[in-house]
């Protein structure tokens, strides 16, 4: 069963060697510019997602606003984007030992802001690479980044995640 990355975490993508992502430093913001009349009374914060190439040679990277989905709340319901003043990657060359990173603003209600959904589908010269799901919440800390690719820790969130749908699975299939 496939097991969602925690916030923090780097995820390698085995179709273009040396290539990674994470989503990172999810934290409440007030967006640079001001608040967007469609917020209205819902709380603001931003994430990070940054690609690294460790590869030999340069990547197109795209990563803009229709490839990244937002999910709050334990109902999975869609966060406000405000793409007025959040900054994707749109076709920028990574090259070796580089980065690029997105941020981007988001909004919904505070209670529902706990748990954060992050999907994200990068585009790579022109190929689309399989979509990555990573798990956190505002107040919740980003996973150590230092762990290895991949695998997640026993009792992180993304565990919990993974071992509740284990269990709606099998309830179902009963």
């Amino acid at each position: 069963m496939y097991e969602p990355n925690v916030v923090g975490d780097w995820h390698e993508y085995e179709e273009h060697t040396g290539l990674r992502a994470r989503v990172h430093r999810l934290e409440p913001a007030e967006p640079p510019r001001g608040r967007d009349d469609a917020a209205e009374g819902l709380t603001y914060f931003r994430v990070r997602v940054t690609v690294e190439n460790r590869g030999r040679r340069h990547l197109g990277i795209h990563l803009e606003d229709g490839q990244i989905d937002l999910r709050i709340g334990p109902d999975g319901e869609s966060a406000f984007l405000d793409w007025r003043n959040s900054q994707f990657i749109e076709g920028f060359d990574v090259y070796p030992l580089r980065r690029a990173t997105a941020l981007l603003y988001a909004a919904g209600p505070e209670p529902s802001l706990g748990q954060v959904d992050v999907q994200v589908q990068l585009r790579v010269d022109e190929e689309w690479t399989d979509r990555r799901l990573w798990t956190g919440g505002l107040g919740l800390p980003d996973g150590d980044g230092g762990a290895p690719c991949g695998t997640v820790r026993d009792e992180g969130l993304a565990h919990q995640v993974s071992a509740f749908l284990r269990g709606q699975s099998e309830e179902g299939s009963a």
